[in-house]
């Protein structure tokens, strides 16, 4: 144990952390030069055309010193604050942490949130200023950021670039140097901490874990301490760039466990693997259930695909367990399921994946978030679907999910900033001047605002500088009500959402007016209404295609145009009772970019 060394990288997104990982696989030789590519770690094409980690990963690096070998582990992280849960357990799997930041963007929110995060596992921090080779770099400034976060010593900040390899010796010595070798007792009864797990359609569902105490051996009976399942393990073993099958790993070890489990559930990030015969007294401290905050009805554009949506949706459930869905139906779009995401990033990642790798077109319907509603009653009823409200005979209140933001952006920004958040009905908590010109603000606001369009914002009013950062502060009550929008009296129930009283009139009338521009015009008068329960508060009208009927009467009694025109108002009183109105694919994606 003595020779171990167990690490992970945390750093803002694009900060370089794929890049320095590749230059540490090339410098301890665990990339071989024909598997050599850029970001070894990152599998998904997703993963590499955006550059960002999505998933975690483990890979042990073998590093020789003074004719001593040591076992490096490394495990990458998620960097976007959706994945903060995985984030958290692979903390929560090392002694130490390189915290890189970028030297020419400084340090960010969620370097910051991830940080919070180690410094609470008690981890070694060994401060990276990365990218140093470019003309941009500001070392002494931001050299004073990560100083006044850490307090640490400016010698025990290592200067490196990802690119050049500059500094990737120094970060190697300080891992060796600066963090502790695991402890725990290979004598103990068996205590290991799964940290992620990934989807093999061969061998089923293959765990990663850290043991804390105790000694594993292939063909042993293990028992998942949350789920309450047993298994054999068919398979242990560590990470390298594949999988090395061994026949015991013990305390400090961090490997895989292959033992034919088929379903994802089954496995929980979080969760505690112990022996069967001996189990241990407690399990590790920190579990939680992922619980999913944006929830959105995710359609097939064909309805008939539905069965094959379903299929689609199950098979990417086995690589991301967080994913929810339960089945649902709507009048406008057919049948399809309400999915729970963990953020927006999360939502976006699962539609652009059914897109690739399941040849899937979908349609999701507004992404809103799950609140609360207490009836007179006194029950509590969780609600994500604004169908599922109920009415306001049965209503008490209603209690919605609110969130601690911080934002850190350039002092000059703070102005046009601050006025988004407050549009947002968020409240300033603080203002912290980083330095002069980088300011942190922290704010309080509701979930269900940020949702929409509130990153695209901050990101253009800022010029794309601001970084922002947030975590679920609980639930507080809010004065909501339900927005329907009817079409000639018929409420379109994909159309729906649930606004803030306020809100409420300003939002219904821009979604009548913009409705009322993609709505093709029929033989009959259309009324588009946004009603809140039986009150409308907006409306338009898309007029009727009308035929000139009485063009071919050139002179003559009056009365003979008049019967003409009773005949064709007759027909389209007719017709408004039979026709039903088309509402076109645009029209559910013109919500989510009203600019409200």
């Amino acid at each position: 144990m003595q020779y171990t060394r167990n690490f992970c990288i945390i750093a803002h997104i694009d900060h370089g952390k794929s890049t320095l990982a590749d230059r540490l696989l090339e410098m301890t030789q665990t990339v071989s030069a024909r598997d050599a590519r850029e970001q070894v770690l990152d599998s998904m094409d997703l993963e590499r055309e955006r550059g960002i980690t999505i998933k975690s990963h483990a890979i042990q690096m073998d590093y020789f010193q003074d004719g001593i070998k040591y076992k490096l582990n490394l495990i990458d992280t998620p960097g976007h604050v959706d994945f903060s849960y995985e984030v958290s357990r692979s903390i929560a799997s090392c002694e130490g942490a390189l915290l890189i930041v970028d030297a020419t963007q400084g340090i960010q929110a969620q370097t910051i949130s991830n940080l919070y995060l180690a410094l609470e596992h008690e981890l070694e921090i060994i401060p990276v200023l990365n990218k140093m080779d470019l003309d941009a770099a500001m070392p002494d400034e931001v050299k004073d950021q990560i100083i006044d976060l850490i307090g640490c010593d400016i010698e025990d900040i290592i200067e490196a670039s990802g690119k050049t390899g500059m500094g990737v010796a120094e970060i190697l010595e300080a891992i060796l140097k600066r963090i502790s070798p695991p402890k725990g007792d290979p004598e103990a009864p068996l205590q290991a901490l799964i940290f992620d797990s990934v989807f093999n359609p061969f061998r089923g569902i293959i765990a990663y874990f850290r043991i804390m105490n105790g000694t594993i051996r292939t063909n042993e009976w293990v028992k998942f301490v949350a789920t309450g399942k047993e298994y054999q393990a068919d398979e242990i073993g560590v990470l390298k760039l594949t999988q090395h099958p061994r026949e015991e790993l013990s305390a400090g070890d961090v490997g895989y466990i292959i033992s034919g489990i088929k379903t994802s559930k089954e496995v929980k990030v979080g969760d505690t693997i112990t022996h069967v015969s001996r189990p241990c007294s407690s399990a590790i401290a920190g579990f939680e259930n992922v619980k999913p905050m944006v929830f959105a009805g995710v359609y097939p554009i064909d309805p008939d695909d539905y069965e094959e949506l379903r299929s689609s949706i199950e098979k990417l459930q086995l690589n991301d367990a967080s994913l929810t869905f339960e089945p649902e139906s709507s009048v406008a779009l057919g049948f399809g399921f309400r999915c729970g995401f963990l953020g927006l990033l999360h939502l976006e990642i699962v539609q652009e994946r059914l897109d690739r790798e399941f040849d899937m077109g979908v349609i999701s319907t507004v992404p809103n978030v799950s609140y609360k509603a207490y009836t007179k009653k006194n029950e509590v009823i969780e609600v994500h679907n604004p169908f599922g409200m109920p009415g306001p005979n049965l209503l008490d209140h209603i209690e919605e999910p609110f969130i601690n933001g911080q934002i850190i952006s350039k002092s000059e920004y703070v102005g046009p900033v601050m006025n988004l958040c407050i549009g947002k009905r968020g409240i300033l908590k603080n203002q912290h001047y980083l330095t002069s010109d980088r300011v942190e603000l922290t704010f309080e606001m509701p979930l269900g605002e940020i949702v929409f369009d509130f990153y695209d914002k901050l990101k253009s009013i800022s010029k794309g500088y601001a970084s922002f950062d947030y975590y679920i502060s609980g639930y507080k009550p809010s004065s909501l009500v339900r927005l329907d929008i009817l079409l000639n009296g018929e409420s379109v129930d994909a159309l729906s959402s649930l606004s803030h009283k306020d809100n409420a009139y300003e939002f219904g009338k821009k979604m009548c007016s913009k409705l009322k521009e993609l709505i093709p015009r029929q033989q009959f008068d259309i009324a588009i209404q946004a009603a809140i329960g039986a009150k409308i508060i907006a409306r338009e009208t898309v007029k009727a295609l009308r035929k000139d009927v009485t063009a071919k009467c050139y002179g003559g009694d009056i009365t003979r145009k008049r019967k003409l025109l009773e005949k064709q108002k007759k027909g389209k009183k007719r017709m408004r009772q039979v026709g039903n109105v088309e509402v076109p694919q645009q029209a559910f994606l013109a919500v989510l970019k009203l600019d409200s």
